[in-house]
């Protein structure tokens, strides 16, 4: 079930991503030829007015075709005879459009919530190192720590433990004003019951329409921050490949997590844990998509301000062709680079 379930919704993320760039470009006045969600062969079709609109077989694509996106052509209305600041907004949409459906399904989950993790300390264990009047205290709030900003009590462990060493700059809220501990010393111990912790405990924002819209926000900008801790742990050789995972290994990711839920807490539960979990992946497309990497939004958004600055300076273009060139390798590179990604999952699941 939650196989099929994971299906849809990358057809759902795909479609809504699509329908960005189809809904700025009809907006806009630019000529859309076809309209397709799904990949391969057409299991149905309609034509309607100058767009084609199909439902293709394979649901792992889709795509909204310009005139001219890639070519040199006459049409007035094709996407390439547009002004740059229209071709920006078409391009940008998409991942917009992924990134406003990570926010309504957060909206969703959270709407249901019965509190958040705050940031702000509830108590002290006795004897806790970091208590105390040049330390932390009750009622404070963690703003930030060594720079990044925390929204939630997981966030302060977060950056405590990427930070190498052990002090730390902390900022903490106190009575309204920002209060800088620099250099703070700040390491997990063993605590009385036994666990590895900081010694403090924070307290349970409730969840008013206020904290509703607050902590949406806020988990939606943790998306995006998790998604640049991993590009730069890839980066950085942290992580390799085979911590990534494509669809095969997204599909399986969320049947066992749907799976595992409905067997512990029930078919509600298990709908939420997918439910952020595809919140979560369309934050991630949105964010991936935008990279400046030829074939993707981003690499397209590359050439619109490129193309900008040079005809700002010599009133000439790059030709549609050399850029539409340029894509084709970056799709078949990226579709290489898929394929040894799925090849990983599916060896994954093997073992």
């Amino acid at each position: 079930m939650f196989i099929v379930i994971a299906i849809l919704a990358f057809g759902v993320l795909i479609g809504i991503h699509e329908f960005g760039h189809f809904i700025a470009a009809k907006g806009l006045g630019v000529k859309v030829n076809e309209f397709s969600i799904g990949m391969g062969p057409a299991l149905w079709k309609r034509q309607k007015g100058e767009t084609l609109y199909a439902l293709r077989c394979l649901p792992i694509g889709g795509y909204c075709a310009m005139e001219g996106e890639d070519e040199e052509t006459e049409d007035p209305r094709c996407f390439v005879r547009q002004p740059a600041w229209k071709r920006f907004i078409i391009l940008c949409a998409g991942s917009f459009m992924n990134f406003l459906l990570g926010l309504a399904l957060l909206l969703a989950i959270f709407s249901a919530a019965q509190g958040f993790n705050s940031t702000v300390i509830s108590g002290f264990e006795e004897g806790c190192p970091y208590e105390g009047a040049g330390g932390l205290q009750v009622g404070d709030e963690i703003y930030s720590v060594d720079g990044h900003r925390t929204y939630y009590s997981g966030n302060i462990s977060l950056y405590l433990s990427r930070s190498a060493g052990e002090e730390h700059d902390i900022v903490v809220l106190r009575e309204g004003e920002k209060v800088e501990l620099k250099d703070f010393r700040f390491v997990p111990y063993e605590q009385a019951d036994g666990t590895t912790g900081y010694g403090f405990t924070n307290e349970i924002a409730p969840a008013t329409f206020g904290n509703v819209l607050k902590y949406t926000w806020y988990t939606a900008i943790d998306f995006v921050r998790q998604v640049w801790l991993a590009l730069s742990d890839l980066v950085s050789g942290l992580l390799g490949l085979d911590d990534m995972a494509g669809v095969v290994g997204i599909v399986d990711m969320i049947n066992d997590i749907g799976s595992e839920s409905a067997e512990q807490s029930g078919m509600r539960v298990a709908l939420i844990d997918v439910g952020y979990l595809v919140a979560f992946i369309a934050v991630n497309l949105a964010v991936m998509n935008m990279l400046p990497i030829p074939a993707l939004d981003g690499g397209r958004v590359f050439f619109v301000l490129l193309n900008a600055l040079i005809h700002l300076v010599s009133r000439r273009s790059i030709p549609a062709r050399y850029e539409g060139y340029v894509h084709a390798a970056g799709m078949v590179v990226m579709l290489g680079f898929m394929a040894v990604v799925m090849f990983n999952d599916i060896s994954r699941l093997i073992r």
